[in-house]
């Protein structure tokens, strides 16, 4: 998990004609502890959105659901007709 952190990613789907414009960020890092933090936020482009944070002991168990959380985005274009495209960081 090591070299994976600190992981800084962005997405956005967007599709004008069909007015879908979704952000969505994580983050990964460590705390003090060790234990790995991973941030998520999400919502409409331009908007507040939603936010949660998970916390995980075992980096093992932080990877598997890394890995869900960007399996969920690369099925994008199945389930909302758009597909997710990586943003450059700032």
């Amino acid at each position: 998990m090591d070299e994976l952190l600190p992981c800084r990613e962005h997405w956005q789907a967007v599709d004008a004609a069909r007015n879908i414009a979704r952000d969505y960020r994580l983050t990964v890092t460590t705390d003090l502890f060790g234990w790995v933090i991973v941030e998520r936020q999400w919502g409409r482009i331009g908007c507040a959105g939603r936010s949660a944070r998970d916390t995980f002991a075992e980096p093992k168990a932080a990877q598997r659901f890394i890995a869900e959380i960007r399996a969920r985005r690369r099925s994008a274009k199945k389930r909302i007709g758009v597909a997710y495209r990586a943003v450059r960081p700032n």
